[in-house]
């Protein structure tokens, strides 16, 4: 008997993987945590349901949300990851040796340990000396910061639920306080596609455009997620994601990368129509 996994993208769509056999499945204080085998996408994590990455095409995710701030910020030493428990930005930010700490806060201790045991090419990535997990609420934990980071990453799951409360005004005004004066923050900002995915598009969009001087939107082509378009935002106290970028001090650095480069940097803050429609329809009601 062949056995499916089924990711539910609308009511109406749904990708599904043929697996070929379930390696962990347990419900955690916090979430329902299942690690799936399959041909195509290798190892896949799913969480409440809900796929969150596969050994396939997890590198573009974390590669665009780590490497585009990383090339335009030019002092980056403190980094807080919110969420994150997979190990796999946390995997490319240590790929940098001028990063000093990296915070990670995971509210789920046993997802860092099945990560750990089952997905050990991106999750031993957390063992590194320069890393500090904390099992906390991401909302909690930010609270207390001011003046503490150059880069915040909100590798948060979907904006629905226990995670919800990361996806606030008040989320993004805490975020702003825990940075430097010339900080950033990245966070995985949904697809455009699908209409109820679009509006958390927007609504992301519009309380961090409330809140940051900075703003923009970019793009990814990550085949396992809703409709394979996914959006990053940027926002940054300081620096502009193109006219800060640093192509050639970048390069300097030797990290190796299978997605990202400088020379795709400024083709993913080009949108395609549909989406700059989305988003200017939030950015024409304008800042408070």
């Amino acid at each position: 008997m062949e056995m499916w996994f089924s990711d539910i993208h609308t009511d109406g769509v749904k990708l599904s993987i043929r697996i070929e056999e379930q390696l962990f499945s347990a419900q955690s204080e916090v979430q329902r945590i299942d690690v799936l085998e399959s041909k195509d996408f290798g190892k896949i994590l799913v969480v409440d349901g809900d796929l969150m990455l596969t050994e396939r095409d997890e590198f573009i995710y974390h590669e665009m949300i780590t490497h585009v701030p990383m090339a335009v910020h030019p002092d980056v030493r403190e980094v807080l990851v919110v969420g994150g428990g997979d190990g796999g930005v946390v995997r490319e930010l240590i790929k940098y040796d001028t990063i000093e700490k990296i915070d990670v806060v995971e509210p789920d201790p046993l997802l860092v340990e099945v990560c750990r045991k089952y997905i050990p090419e991106i999750a031993n990535s957390l063992t590194d000396e320069r890393v500090h997990i904390f099992h906390e609420d991401g909302l909690r934990f930010i609270r207390s910061k001011g003046d503490a980071y150059d880069l915040i990453i909100i590798d948060s799951p979907n904006p629905f639920g226990a995670g919800e409360g990361l996806f606030t005004k008040e989320f993004y005004g805490n975020c702003f306080n825990a940075l430097h004066e010339d900080g950033i923050m990245i966070n995985q900002n949904e697809s455009p596609f699908y209409t109820e995915e679009a509006f958390q598009c927007q609504r992301m969009h519009r309380r961090i455009l409330e809140t940051f001087p900075i703003c923009r939107v970019y793009q990814a082509h990550i085949p396992s997620y809703p409709s394979g378009h996914w959006l990053f935002g940027f926002a940054s106290k300081k620096y502009h994601p193109l006219d800060d970028l640093d192509k050639v001090g970048w390069k300097l650095k030797g990290i190796h990368t299978k997605y990202y480069e400088p020379r795709l940097h400024a083709g993913v803050f080009a949108l395609p129509a549909y989406v700059e429609e989305l988003l200017e329809d939030v950015e024409n009601k304008g800042r408070p």
